[in-house]
């Protein structure tokens, strides 16, 4: 690789960029490492707070929902006050979240611990990709997401199994609490390594954070997000449905309220000039959402492990581990594809995570699950040669000042685009293999899961071939 650069560039090049990504990607791996890593504590703390069902899924869900509303508020917060100092707030806040969930003596403690957690998730996330927008040349991008990308990886499958881990070992008594406390450790080091190490970069725009633009947005995602995690556990009742018919009505109206601001010279949350100078965004988002539709599959294969194979808990998480394997060796071969394919990276890995998917769709039907390594491997391949491409086109059609508008936006489609495949995908799934249902249903309904998330990432392929981004484009 070539990796001279003009003189002026050269000075702007941050000779400590490389340990600092070290740093940003702690930011990156603990969000989602916390979602997931909850899911396998959900029975201990049951029996340990004598909580309901309702309120242990309460515990996942209220994380979920106050990381998708937070996510493009965080981005922004970076842009305006600094990305590194938005980072490290986010990160304590995270750290002391963790604490009070660790310590919780109460079933209200934890969720209330759970709610600070996400938001603080939300604000210390985007801030690690819009610094690496910022800190890296266009010639290590690729590689800086790449790492990106496999951190995700990593996070998704190894969440899982260390949660797992950490309950069997009970590990000075704690039990599930060391699922939480587990952060702290981790975070007293983050800090003070950011500090030195990553260099603060912001947007040009110093204005004052849009409240209520802020406050309507919070409420538009609020009434897509809640009915998507919690309608069908509850029947999709008509509140379900009525806020769901209320979103785009708030999101509309939030949209003619930053038109407006942004006339009157007030600063946005969210600035139309950004959007509309950045055209294929909007298919940019819409790929990214579609292409997290694999969040259902991780849903669907741990129930089909169970319910279809009469595995336990602990082999139905090993069994998802050459996915997470193909995802922390994809973004190392996305480097090299890109070197060929250019922007066509991108729709390469989803191809190659469709093919994945239709042949883990067969094997079920077949009752050949003896095989499954081999399709899961190639997902986790393609997924993690697509996100590092996903992300980087969309980012790199914003201007560099919007760094953190585009990290909080990408992000949160990524979320409500794994919220819509769990509530959408997982609904089919459980009518086709509901409680009680014969191993064979269990088997159908995975195997339909599996055709109905590859025709989501297959239409996210077709839209990531048409984006356009003349830095994407370049060969690196």
């Amino acid at each position: 690789m070539n990796t001279s650069l003009p003189a002026p560039e050269m000075e702007r090049v941050d000779p400590r960029r490389w340990a600092a990504l070290c740093v940003l990607l702690a930011g990156t791996l603990l969000p989602p490492l916390d979602f997931f890593i909850v899911n396998v504590t959900l029975p201990s703390i049951r029996s340990d707070l004598r909580a309901s069902t309702d309120v242990a899924q309460l515990v996942v869900s209220v994380y979920a929902i106050a990381y998708a509303v937070t996510l493009i508020l965080g981005g922004r917060l970076g842009d305006l006050f600094g990305r590194r100092r938005v980072f490290v707030i986010g990160m304590l806040g995270f750290g002391l979240a963790s604490a009070l969930c660790g310590f919780a003596p109460s079933t209200d403690v934890l969720v209330l611990g759970r709610l600070l957690q996400g938001v603080s998730a939300a604000i210390m996330a985007p801030q690690s990709l819009a610094s690496i927008h910022a800190l890296f040349p266009d010639h290590e991008k690729h590689r800086a997401l790449g790492l990106y990308g496999a951190t995700f990886g990593l996070a998704s499958v190894g969440g899982q199994v260390l949660g797992g881990l950490l309950v069997s070992a009970d590990l000075w008594g704690l039990g599930w609490r060391s699922v939480f406390l587990i952060n702290v450790p981790v975070i007293a080091l983050a800090v003070p390594a950011a500090a030195i190490l990553v260099r603060e970069t912001r947007g040009e725009d110093n204005g004052r954070v849009d409240v209520p633009g802020t406050l309507l947005l919070a409420l538009g995602v609020l009434a897509l997000v809640v009915p998507l995690i919690e309608g069908r556990e509850r029947g999709w009742p008509w509140w379900s449905l009525a806020m769901l018919a209320l979103s785009p009505c708030l999101l509309a109206v939030f949209w003619r309220l930053e038109q407006r601001r942004e006339r009157l010279g007030r600063s946005p949350l969210v600035p139309p000039s950004a959007i509309s100078a950045a055209p294929g965004l909007a298919l940019g988002l819409l790929a990214a959402a579609l292409l997290y539709a694999v969040a259902a599959f991780f849903l669907t294969f741990a129930v089909y492990q169970q319910a279809g194979l009469g595995h336990g808990a602990l082999a139905a998480g090993l069994a998802v581990l050459p996915l997470g394997i193909g995802q922390v060796l994809g973004p190392a071969c996305g480097v090299r594809l890109v070197r060929r394919l250019g922007p066509r990276v991108a729709s390469f890995g989803m191809g190659l995570e469709v093919a994945g998917l239709l042949a883990a769709a067969g094997l079920a039907a077949l009752g050949a699950p003896a095989w499954l390594p081999v399709p899961l491997l190639l997902i986790g391949l393609g997924q993690g040669i697509a996100l590092p491409a996903v992300v980087r086109l969309n980012v790199d059609l914003v201007a560099p000042r919007w760094a953190g508008l585009a990290a909080g936006l990408v992000s949160a489609a990524l979320q409500l685009g794994a919220a819509l495949a769990v509530a959408l995908i997982g609904g089919v799934f459980f009518s086709l293999a509901p409680d009680g249902a014969r191993a064979d249903q269990v088997t159908s309904g995975f195997a339909v899961a599996c055709l109905m998330i590859g025709i989501a990432i297959a239409m996210a392929a077709v839209l990531a071939r048409r984006l356009v981004a003349p830095s994407a484009r370049a060969a690196p």
